[in-house]
């Protein structure tokens, strides 16, 4: 490229950049808290919260804080109240540059060029001012009780003053009330006497009522002790009524159930003695019926042995072999006959002693009656003989058993006068002999049957022949 070129570029960029220094120059920017005064040949204008771009030489621009003032309002004299009391009051006060481009140029144009301390100072006199008109229109009371409504007056007092310069009063707070001659010292001492006095008497009637409610509560818990005692005693003694009440209940439902079990033992025994003596019946019954059967088969037994004799008697002719034969069949048989004989027996024995177990309850009366039959047919067998025999026998556990109550006596005292020659232990013994005597004459009133007779046709009674000889 040529070098005319180039130098041209350079130029044009050298001008630029010198064109955006200067634009960068002139232009001014207005932050949140403040705002930008601009007077020159367009006339006076804000900038605020934007930014500007400013010509030299026909213009120029100042910067206004919009910030909020705080200072003390406190002046240097005694304020006088409107009772003649002199009050030093100190207050702080917020104040700011109200936000409208008015206010802005009004401020402008009464403090643009006074630094903050001249600018506080100036507004502090105004507030100073306003203050003292106030305080000497209120009494002591009202400021040191009612600092809002001060401060309310202060604002509403000061608001044309301060929208005069363009300013606003965001808050006003007093801060301390005080005086020389201790007046707001003693102002409170008829309120704090007066509520030492009512804090007394509060106490002392509250005293009172504790004593009162004390005691009180102390009768009201005499008398629920008293009550609840009496309530007490009157449960204890229910309590205890009601303890003798079941005791008695369960007293008597022991009996009744001691009563009931022994009456259900008894029947229990008594149910078992019957069924005993039912069973004790059903043995004789069967032991007889046994005796019998066995009775037929030593009957048949004996005429085997009649017809092995005349068999052997038959053999002697025969060849040995056929006798030893024939005895040895005639051996199987009989053994076989008695076998099946004894079997059978036993198999009906087993047989009816499972049917009267099974109608042991039913046919008890029958069983009895039968029992008794059989014992009937065995007692008919008898000859006078076996019952001499069987009562004398028995004789001796009945003279036993009307001996035996006095088994029982521990100790047996005789007095003796010698009256009918009897003394001493033989007269135990001669009462003995005498209860034994009486043995016969209790068999013959039972029996009906004379015993000194059975005796004389025992002894007239001769033996039978054969197998019936072995019944006596």
């Amino acid at each position: 490229m040529p070098n005319s070129v180039i130098l041209i570029v350079g130029l044009v960029v050298f001008a630029t950049l010198a064109l955006a220094l200067l634009m960068a120059k002139m232009f001014r920017k207005a932050g949140p808290n403040e705002a930008i005064i601009v007077y020159g040949f367009r006339g006076p204008r804000v900038i605020k919260g934007g930014g500007a771009v400013i010509f030299p030489v026909v213009e120029n621009s100042r910067q206004l804080s919009l910030e909020l003032m705080s200072f003390d309002v406190a002046p240097q004299q005694d304020l006088y109240t409107k009772q003649g009391v002199a009050v030093t009051v100190e207050a702080v006060a917020q104040i700011k540059v109200r936000s409208d481009k008015e206010s802005i140029l009004t401020a402008a144009e009464q403090f643009l060029t006074k630094s903050p301390d001249q600018r506080e100072g100036l507004i502090r006199l105004v507030m100073e001012g306003h203050l003292r008109g106030i305080i000497g229109q209120l009494t002591v009371e009202q400021i040191v009780k009612e600092p809002e409504m001060v401060a309310e007056r202060m604002r509403s007092t000061c608001m044309d003053d301060m929208s005069k310069m363009g300013l606003e009063v965001i808050s006003f707070t007093i801060r301390e009330v005080r005086d020389k001659n201790e007046y707001i010292t003693n102002m409170g001492r008829p309120d704090v006497a007066r509520i030492r006095r009512d804090a007394e008497i509060a106490a002392a009637e509250a005293e009172r009522d504790t004593a009162i409610r004390r005691a009180i509560a102390l009768r009201e818990a005499a008398v629920a002790k008293a009550s609840a005692d009496q309530d007490r005693v009157i449960a204890e003694t229910a309590s205890l009524a009601k303890q003798a009440e079941a005791q008695r209940d369960l007293d008597i439902q022991k009996a009744q159930f001691t009563e009931q079990s022994r009456r259900q033992e008894a029947q229990a025994d008594k149910a078992y003695e019957l069924q005993t003596n039912v069973m004790q019946q059903k043995v004789v019954a069967e032991q007889v019926r046994v005796q019998q059967i066995e009775k037929q088969e030593q009957v048949k037994v004996q005429e085997a042995e009649i017809l092995r004799h005349e068999k052997e008697l038959i053999a002697t002719i025969l060849k040995g072999s056929e006798i030893e034969r024939q005895r040895i069949e005639n051996i199987a048989q009989a053994d076989k006959a008695r076998i099946t004989m004894e079997a059978e027996g036993r198999a009906a024995a087993i047989k009816l002693q499972g049917e009267a177990e099974a109608n042991i309850i039913f046919q008890k009366g029958e069983a009895e009656a039968k029992a008794m039959n059989v014992k009937a047919e065995a007692y008919q067998e008898w000859t006078q003989a076996a019952v001499v025999d069987k009562l004398i026998t028995n004789m001796a556990d009945v003279v036993r058993a009307m001996a035996e109550p006095l088994s029982k006596v521990d100790k047996i005292t005789i007095v003796s006068t010698g009256n009918d020659g009897a003394t001493g232990a033989s007269k135990v013994t001669g009462e003995m002999t005498k209860i034994a005597a009486q043995v016969p004459a209790l068999f013959e009133a039972l029996s009906g049957m004379n015993l000194h007779d059975l005796m004389a046709n025992v002894k007239a009674m001769k033996p039978r022949e054969n197998g019936n000889s072995s019944q006596v």
